[in-house]
């Protein structure tokens, strides 16, 4: 019996080990007993910077921030059962966002499924299309080392969404301390054993599709404009603006860009498309070059899509379709280093719609003096996106924040890496995804989050309240769903009884459960003072700013009013 223990954690210290050979430096854990061999190794492995969490569903996500922010894989441990479906809605986004998490999910042998044994569930192929599979059998000697080793090197190789390790085993799953001799077992693998680098070497496959010198020649002659959609801080969008400096093209820069609080950005596109003059002078655009995929605005997107382009290009790290609207156009791959790298020349007609960057400077002064006085959600934002800077991370939730961040932060110059939830557009495991994000690069975070939101989150304020670095929290509460102010349900009792649900809850007491720091401020002054102390000192602070329910609604209409003159 013991046997069979040892053999179960052989297997799982060639499995941690290899994962870590191919780059895992972080793994999170959530207990378990049928994971046990999984959870020994990884415990004892020197290297592997490990992370816990008692909640599947937060872990999952906080893999996914902490993947994110240290471009890299990032393992997840648990056990069998309706722990594996727990951490569903984090592969999707990672699935959606190209991140590599790699699940490493404990399981009951063949035997033991759909039969009626304990926690037992069909876990392979769990995830559908959201996870490349590596179905592993039960630990035996029949099968060679060096068959778990390659089976894991191809299962890794080009990895850049999530791989879900199934691993099978068998008790007893707890070693009694009696070591098994399994030197004959493991010989063939010697030489792997006494070195550092994984079984096999398969070098990256680089794919790669640029346009040549004579078609960006050509794409050089049109009156030209820069979409900078979702793009992640590792991809050096910086870049960009080096290429629309040269084009002498302006960047519409979405708020996932980086580049959308860049002061050589059109920070403010979303709010220009109310600006009369603005979208004359856009109409005469006629080339569009699109880095990135996925565009939070309606107003850019509704314009990208019914304007006439005589020449559409978009560009991606990754082949893939990200155009919902499936216009006509060239699609190239590389990453914007290759891209930007190109022998690009000035454009003959560099400079065009220099005046949208007066329209924008216009727009930014009309913000910064009205500043909206009072405190409210708009105010909240733009009081966050002042105080955000390159020593930062930023992660927006989504819903109302995202689109009060995409539509009045304030410009920097060094803005903050940007972090977002936006493949799936969930508004589960957002604090689980932001402690990920600053223990990752252990920079101090700043997050904004709606009160739906939070409540959908709760158990990761756990994870909030072991933080090392400042995280400082706004949650925006509106008592309930204010998004849905804004969109066009038949009445208000259905919008209240079926979209809005308020709750008539705060977060108070919330923080006090999890030894949180808590502010409450009542002015705008007392917000901005709180946040740069909490910036200030380690630990999480939770700041709640209550405003009505139906106000962030009104000022954003009456904000488009006052843009339209």
């Amino acid at each position: 019996m013991t046997h069979s223990a040892d053999l179960n954690l052989t297997w799982a210290r060639l499995i941690v080990e290899e994962l870590h050979r191919l780059g895992v430096q972080h793994i999170c854990l959530a207990p378990g007993s049928r994971s046990t061999p999984l959870t020994l190794a990884a415990a004892d492995h020197p290297s592997l910077q490990r992370h816990t969490h008692f909640d599947e569903r937060g872990l999952a996500f906080m893999a996914l921030g902490l993947a994110k922010s240290t471009d890299s894989p990032v393992a997840i441990i648990t056990t069998s059962g309706t722990a594996v479906a727990n951490l569903y809605p984090a592969l999707v986004e990672a699935a959606q966002t190209n991140v590599p998490l790699i699940v490493l999910s404990g399981d009951r042998p063949p035997e033991l499924i759909d039969c009626g044994a304990n926690q037992a569930i069909v876990q392979p192929a769990i995830f559908a299309d959201y996870a490349k599979r590596l179905d592993l059998p039960a630990a035996d000697l029949n099968i060679q080392p060096q068959a778990l080793l390659a089976q894991l090197d191809h299962a890794m190789a080009d990895l850049q969404h999530p791989l879900h390790i199934n691993c099978m085993f068998r008790e007893p799953l707890y070693p009694d301390g009696s070591r098994t001799d399994f030197s004959h077992y493991l010989a063939p693998i010697k030489s792997w054993r006494q070195e550092t680098t994984p079984w096999l070497s398969l070098p990256a496959m680089q794919q790669q599709a640029l346009p040549t010198t004579v078609e960006i020649e050509q794409l050089a002659q049109g009156k030209g404009v820069i979409v900078a959609a979702t793009i992640g801080p590792e991809q050096q969008p910086e870049q960009i603006l080096a290429l629309a400096k040269r084009l002498g093209w302006p960047i519409l820069a979405d708020a996932q860009s980086q580049l959308r609080q860049h002061p050589d950005a059109i920070n403010h596109i979303d709010q220009l498309f109310h600006h009369d003059d603005a979208k004359l002078l856009l109409q005469q655009a006629d080339t569009l070059l699109w880095f990135g995929g996925r565009l939070l605005s309606k107003r850019l997107i509704n314009f990208i899509d019914n304007h006439q382009w005589q020449a559409l290009w978009h560009c991606l790290p990754v082949r893939r379709n990200l155009d919902p609207s499936h216009l006509r156009k060239s699609s190239f791959v590389g990453s914007i280093n290759s891209f930007c790298q190109l022998p690009w020349p000035t454009s003959t007609q560099a400079n065009w719609a220099k005046p949208l960057a007066r329209f924008n400077q216009q727009l930014e002064q009309q913000f910064a003096e009205h500043e909206y006085g009072k405190l409210t959600e708009l105010s909240a934002i733009r009081s966050l996106s002042a105080l955000a800077n390159a020593n930062n991370n930023l992660f927006i939730g989504n819903s109302l924040p995202i689109r009060l961040f995409d539509m009045l932060a304030k410009p920097q110059a060094q803005p903050a890496a940007v972090f977002t939830n936006r493949g799936a557009s969930g508004i589960d495991g957002l604090f689980a995804t932001c402690c990920g994000v600053a223990r990752g690069n252990g920079k101090a975070t700043l997050m904004a989050i709606g009160d739906i939101s939070a409540l959908h989150d709760l158990n990761s304020l756990a994870l909030a309240r072991q933080t090392q670095q400042p995280i400082v929290i706004m949650a925006l509460n509106n008592d309930g769903g204010s998004i849905f102010n804004m969109l066009p349900v038949p009445n208000e009792q259905l919008r209240e009884n079926y979209y809005r649900l308020g709750h008539g809850l705060n977060f108070k007491h919330i923080a006090a459960q999890f030894e949180l720091e808590y502010k409450q401020p009542t002015t705008l002054t007392e917000l901005q003072t709180q946040m740069a102390q909490a910036l200030s000192r380690n630990g999480t602070t939770l700041v709640e700013v209550v405003v009505p329910a139906g106000e962030s609604a009104d000022l954003i209409v009456a904000t488009a009013k006052q843009i339209r003159g």
